[in-house]
């Protein structure tokens, strides 16, 4: 139980530093408020085009596809489908 904590503590810090830049590359500002129940869309102003970079940037991080099943909306769904994958 402790790894799972563990490794979901260090993919959340992960999937922050993504989420940051791809709210820079965007030139969106920059949000201090990132928790698992963060919204995609609502929080981040994430459009089509955000949520491509995103899916492209965690692809290569985690090898997972975060909308292969379907529509992901918080950052806690990434970390979900993540925690599967590993």
């Amino acid at each position: 139980m402790v790894f799972l904590i563990m490794r979901n503590n260090s993919s959340m810090k992960e999937i922050r530093e993504i989420i940051h830049l791809v709210l820079e590359n965007r030139g969106k500002p920059h949000t201090n408020s990132i928790s698992v129940a963060s919204d995609l869309r609502n929080d981040f102003g994430f459009d089509s085009l955000d949520l491509a970079e995103l899916t492209v940037r965690i692809e290569a991080e985690y090898d997972v596809d975060i909308f292969q099943d379907g529509v992901v909306t918080t950052v806690g769904e990434i970390l979900e489908k993540i925690s599967n994958k590993q």
